[in-house]
Parts: C-alpha cells; structure tokens; sequence
C-alpha cells in the first residue's frame, strides 16, 4: 500500500518538483501515472524507491515509513519493491538466468529457492528457453521481460514500472502492459509510469495525472491528456 501525505519536495536549486501530493494506492491495485515531460513524475518515483526524501509531508509504502526510516531498514523495504525500469539495465555479461538469480542471491537467498523462483518467474514471462541467453542475444522486448522477471525474483507486494515500454515497438508494448495486467490480477500492486495514452485508454485502470508537481486528475477510463 501507498500513502502520501501533503508531500513537497523541493531540490536544493529551489525548484519545487512536487506540491502538495496527496496520493493513496491500495494493495492490488493497478494505477497509471501520467503527466507531460517535468511535471513530477520521475521525482515521486525516487521518493516512493527511498532514492530521495522529501521535504515535507509523510511518505508510506507496504507498512514502512519513509519519513522517519533509518537508512539500516532501507533494505527491508526494497525487498518489498519491484522496480521495472525503461532501459532494462541488465548485466550484459550474465546470462538471462543469473541477471534473475542476482536479483535474490543479493538478499541472501538459498540456492534451491533461488533455482525454484528463477525457474517460475522465467516461465511466468515465457522465457525458460532463453534463460542460457545473454542479454545481447534478445530482442528488446524480451530484454524488458527478464527485467519483468527480476522485479518477480523477491515475490514484491508492490511493482513500480517506469516507462516499461518506452524502448520497445507498439505491438510489444501492447503485449508487455497486457504481462504487467496479468501480474497484477495474481495480488501485485502495480504502479506504471508512462506517456503512452493508447495504451492507457486501452486497458481502462486507474489514471493519476501530475502537472507541475501537483496532482490535477485522479479517475478511471482514460489518460485525460488531451485537454
């Protein structure tokens, strides 16, 4: 689960990136958030990640609060958190499998865990055949289907994607939201980022619109971009 509360954050330039958000998103939801080029987005990204702090307001996610967290507990939370981002950032010199299998050998996990989860988030994506390929070797819609599935890796209660389509042709970035909406149908909350309003309208989710740092639309059934 999601919760903001009257959030600011303000870089250390002065410019004001975000102004009085007041966001709440709950467990199993799939939510869109929309908003043209520098209205916020990336920004409420990092804060939701623990990347940035904010300035004022309250910031929770999946029981932890961010506003008071010690820097010790950051892990705990990223365990929670699946992050799908639009240029893959795979390791080029790892094969498909271990790119997955790094995802929980960093927390610690056992190998016959890591082996059974790899196995089953590959096969969620369909890509057990391509688990000995290195990243070179796969188109770039496969590419954003391993990290679709190293986001799976930790089981995550929630998953932002940010623009998962944005480096991928519009036939495949059909079928990768279609992946993102059957992942969330199985309990994961879902949280994507993008500018791609056909694909909004498309599969009718709950819209948040952002324009200069502040939240102007919050409805279901379209991106409510073209005013």
């Amino acid at each position: 689960m999601i919760v903001m509360k009257n959030v600011r954050k303000e870089y250390e330039n002065g410019t004001d990136a975000l102004n009085g958000i007041n966001l709440e998103i709950e467990d199993g939801e799939f939510v869109f958030l929309v908003g043209p080029s520098g209205s916020g987005k990336s920004t409420l990204v990092k804060l939701l990640t623990g990347e940035i702090s904010c300035t004022d307001g309250e910031v929770h996610i999946n029981g932890f609060d961010l506003t008071t967290m010690r820097l010790s507990r950051m892990s705990r939370l990223r365990r929670t958190l699946g992050v799908i981002f639009q240029d893959f950032r795979l390791i080029p010199n790892k094969s498909v499998y271990e790119n997955v299998a790094f995802a929980l050998r960093v927390v610690g996990a056992k190998p016959k865990k890591i082996r059974e989860r790899v196995e089953y988030v590959l096969d969620l994506v369909g890509l057990v055949d391509k688990k000995d390929h290195m990243p070179g070797e796969l188109s770039g819609g496969e590419q954003q289907r391993v990290a679709i599935a190293r986001a799976l890796a930790n089981n995550p209660r929630l998953i932002i994607a940010d623009e998962p389509t944005g480096n991928i042709d519009p036939e495949l970035s059909r079928e990768i939201m279609q992946l993102l909406v059957d992942i969330n149908a199985k309990g994961t909350t879902m949280l994507v980022v993008t500018h791609e309003d056909e694909l909004v309208d498309r599969f009718s989710k709950r819209v948040v619109m952002i324009k200069d740092g502040k939240i102007v639309r919050d409805g279901t059934g379209g991106y409510y971009g073209h005013e």
